[in-house]
């Protein structure tokens, strides 16, 4: 080897990005290997590379030893010190064993050396670089279709747009430009893997950081964004300058800066929200373009029951659900939708609900005044009875008494019918007058 492969290495430096002293490492280590293939050698060589000249010697390592027992790996003081007079026991002594044609099987070698770590530092180059821009816009060019997977030049590596990463109303041709989403980077035996995707929503939220500058410098921030790729994008943006308004700066003068987003979407609709950290607002605006006329919460369950005007329920809830879905995966919270009628429906019912427990429970007040009034008209039935018994008996008493009195008035007297009669009356003149003296 010569000069000339020092220069070669230098340029190689310049172009690739490889450092020299790598690559001349690299053609150290393959030279003993080389040496030993093809000289069957099996002693410890150290190979010397002159940077400056480009020369190639080859050492023969060997331990000094008193009697040595192996002659390729071993050399007596004696002889070490023909080489080197400082020699002591225990030390290497390095003797040159380059073969006189070593330098084509060195030359050979070092192509194939250089080409390969040219090489595998291009991989790393490659791979430290999209490393570091995962979750980054890149543009890439359609090359080819493998397996349904389209492959995209994006310059010194190719990228890979997977099926299931693919927008469903996107096609892609060849040579079509198409900006993608990187989502990983793989390392591989055959390079540097490149994952993009067109359905990712960072794609989204990287477009309008590079259409909108106030997104860009920090105005205005994205907070959430809900996408179905092809169909529907939501995004809530807040802006951090009360001067500003976040969703005028997003949607542009007569709508320029948005409309370039659609259209690098391919007509992709976007619905751009104005956050709040209250949520009955910003669950207001999330169903946008639909009205809200009454928002529930039940904060501990994130769950919003959201009343909406009847001629709206449909778009409140969009084709196959897809308006609330896209609001709930924006907000965060489970969303129920009613319309006005439905609300007004619910109410009626539970207030029926209320006036028949109410009814229901003056029955049972009624039924129970009852079976007190009956308890209360028994109990003065018995008394009734038993009050009657007793005066009857006191009634009889009193007849018997006053009878036996009268005739043993009239036998006393022993007077006739009329005497009878006159004592008889007068009799009961003195017991009138009796009562009346009591």
């Amino acid at each position: 080897m010569s000069v000339e492969l020092i220069h070669a290495l230098e340029q190689l430096e310049k172009e690739k990005g490889v450092d020299k002293d790598i690559l001349i490492e690299a053609i150290e280590a393959a030279l003993i290997s080389a040496y030993k293939r093809n000289f069957g050698s099996t002693q410890e060589v150290r190979i010397s590379f002159d940077k400056g000249t480009g020369d190639v010697r080859v050492f023969s390592q060997k331990k000094v030893v008193e009697d040595p027992d192996d002659a390729m790996s071993e050399i007596s003081l004696e002889q070490a010190r023909r080489i080197s007079a400082d020699m002591e026991i225990d030390d290497i002594a390095e003797i040159e064993v380059t073969p006189r044609k070593f330098g084509r099987i060195a030359a050979q070698t070092a192509k194939q050396v250089v080409v390969q770590r040219i090489r595998e530092a291009e991989r790393d180059i490659i791979f430290d670089t999209f490393a570091s821009r995962e979750d980054d816009i890149v543009t890439g060019v359609v090359n080819r279709y493998e397996k349904r997977n389209v492959i995209l030049d994006v310059g010194k590596a190719e990228a890979i747009l997977p099926e299931k990463e693919q927008s469903r109303n996107e096609d892609y041709h060849y040579n079509d430009r198409v900006k993608t989403y990187i989502t990983e980077v793989r390392k591989t035996p055959k390079g540097p893997q490149i994952i993009v995707s067109r359905t990712h929503p960072g794609l989204v939220k990287r477009l309008f950081e590079l259409e909108v500058p106030e997104i860009g410098d920090g105005t205005v921030e994205i907070r959430s964004i809900s996408r179905e790729a092809g169909s529907r994008t939501k995004i809530a943006v807040f802006s951090r300058d009360d001067n500003v308004d976040p969703v005028g700066a997003c949607v542009g003068q007569k709508g320029t800066r948005v409309q370039a987003i659609v259209d690098e979407l391919r007509g992709e609709k976007i619905d751009i929200i104005k956050w709040s950290n209250n949520p009955v607002e910003f669950l207001s605006s999330s169903l946008s373009p639909a009205k809200v006329v009454r928002v529930d919460l039940a904060e501990d369950e994130k769950i919003a029951e959201i009343t909406v005007p009847d001629f709206q329920l449909s778009l409140a809830i969009g084709k196959e659900g897809q308006n609330a879905r896209l609001a709930a995966k924006l907000t965060g919270w489970k969303i129920d939708i009613r319309s006005e009628s439905q609300l007004r429906e619910e109410i009626e019912r539970q207030l029926l609900n209320y006036d028949r427990d109410y009814e229901y429970a003056d029955d049972d007040e009624d039924e129970d005044e009852d079976d007190l009034d009956d308890d209360a008209g028994d109990f003065d039935d018995d008394e009734d009875d038993i009050d009657a018994d007793d005066f009857d008996d006191v009634a009889d008493e009193a007849d018997d008494a006053d009878l036996a009195d009268v005739a043993d008035v009239t036998d006393d007297a022993d007077l006739g019918e009329e005497s009878g009669y006159d004592v008889a009356e007068a009799y009961v003149d003195d017991s009138d007058a009796a009562e009346i003296g009591t």
